[in-house]
């Protein structure tokens, strides 16, 4: 199933894969060329469920409660302040291909298509209705270190393009979890989903074989076709409102930043910007979000 989504996915956008001059395709993350992080390595042990579809209370990858319902992603409940991890039975599972908690490793199983937009660039659309919680596609890419992911993004100019996306997990204990992806090389049909102030999809780490999370997509409410696909490239929507340090920052770093072509009600003016990968690390302090 899995060998026949990737196809599919490949199907649909090798002609303006193309035509976008991108110079390698992957619908999965790949290792990135410091060598760091192997995102292909298998370090979760399977469940030994033997049905067909694993229950909640019995299966060890679902310890942390049920992630889908009907392919859509379960909403957060109101109890719940945080987001819960997602972890998807994987290659050492006993379960079969269709269990229920196999949904992104499954790949894209929607019809979209990349476009050109008036202003933003290149862009990506649905063909087809999209339920509010359902997987859309992965932002997928070379998974990079901190020091390979500064150094590209260092070496860019104000006329490149960045794709480069971080994510910054917030455990419990106090603990930060960064993830760095770069689809500028190699990577999938993610790299043309635009940002947008009111997106229509927002971004959630699935775990599936290892801790190296693949980004995942889903719809944020229902979507109709031809709608263009778009997430809020800060990671606020969906998540954690925005500190007074970071509003600092951001004001700061206005003269940097790229102008928002989103369109929306709330829009910013400003595309989001990270300047954590212009700066030295904080041994001390750590990463902020």
């Amino acid at each position: 199933m899995t060998e026949k989504a990737d196809v599919h996915e490949k199907r649909n956008f090798q002609m303006n894969w193309h035509v976008s001059q991108h110079p390698e395709y992957s619908p999965d993350n790949v290792a990135g060329a410091d060598g760091d992080i192997d995102p292909t390595e298998i370090t979760f042990p399977g469940c030994s469920c033997l049905t067909s579809s694993c229950m909640v209370h019995t299966c060890s990858c679902l310890r942390l409660g049920e992630n889908y319902n009907s392919l859509c992603l379960r909403p957060t409940g109101e109890e719940e302040e945080y987001t819960r991890p997602v972890f998807e039975c994987n290659t050492m599972c006993q379960c079969g291909e269709s269990c229920q908690n196999r949904v992104v490793q499954r790949g894209l199983q929607l019809r979209l298509e990349v476009f050109k937009t008036e202003k933003k660039g290149w862009g990506l659309r649905t063909l087809e209705f999209i339920a509010k919680g359902r997987f859309v596609c992965e932002y997928a890419g070379e998974v990079l270190g901190f020091n390979e992911a500064r150094r590209r993004i260092q070496a860019q100019t104000s006329k490149d393009s960045n794709y480069i996306i971080v994510v910054r997990e917030h455990l419990h204990n106090g603990q930060i979890i960064e993830t760095f992806v770069d689809p500028t090389y190699t990577g999938n049909i993610g790299r043309f989903l635009n940002h947008s102030c009111e997106p229509n999809l927002f971004m959630v780490p699935v775990r599936v074989d290892s801790m190296v999370p693949k980004l995942a997509l889903f719809a944020a409410t229902d979507i109709s076709a031809g709608e263009e696909l778009s997430y809020d490239y800060s990671g606020r929507f969906h998540n954690l409102p925005i500190t007074n340090r970071e509003q600092k920052y951001l004001e700061e770093d206005n003269r940097l930043r790229k102008p928002c072509y989103c369109g929306s009600r709330t829009c910013a003016s400003f595309l989001p910007w990270d300047s954590s990968l212009f700066s030295a690390p904080d041994t001390c302090s750590g990463s902020s979000a």
